[in-house]
């Protein structure tokens, strides 16, 4: 079964995990932990999570920003068997993820590939709007 396990810097996480329940119910295979709100460590609730994580699990870690603090103590946790790390994480990535019951290293790759797609900067297409406006007015 594939475990995911999705931490950042502030209350990121939990608002990721937040808009996965309101969109697709809640899903008790994602474990979050919100660091630097309080006095917790990303490693203290690393270590509780893998408590409850087989042999037989993937575990899939998700920071939020690669390099930083939070991806800094996951990384020391890719010994662990099964484990993977993908930092950067978004919410079309989770949403993807939180639908699947395990997957392959060539179908993670593809799914960071695609929730990199949804960044994007979005334009106002001028000429639907002088479309409409035509409609409206003429």
């Amino acid at each position: 079964m594939l475990k995911i396990f999705i931490s950042s810097h502030g209350h990121f996480a939990s608002g990721i995990k937040s808009s996965v329940e309101i969109l697709m119910g809640p899903n008790p295979r994602i474990t979050v932990f919100d660091a630097y709100v309080d006095q917790d460590s990303v490693q203290e609730h690393l270590d509780a999570f893998y408590e409850n994580v087989s042999e037989d699990d993937q575990v899939l870690l998700l920071s939020d920003l690669y390099g930083g603090s939070v991806n800094q103590v996951m990384y020391t946790y890719l010994l662990k068997p099964n484990t993977r790390l993908v930092a950067g994480v978004n919410l079309a990535l989770v949403l993807e993820l939180a639908v699947k019951e395990e997957i392959s290293d060539e179908e993670l790759s593809e799914l960071v590939e695609q929730s990199r797609s949804m960044l994007r900067v979005v334009e106002l297409d001028k000429s639907e709007v002088v479309e409409e406006l035509s409609d409206d007015f003429f």
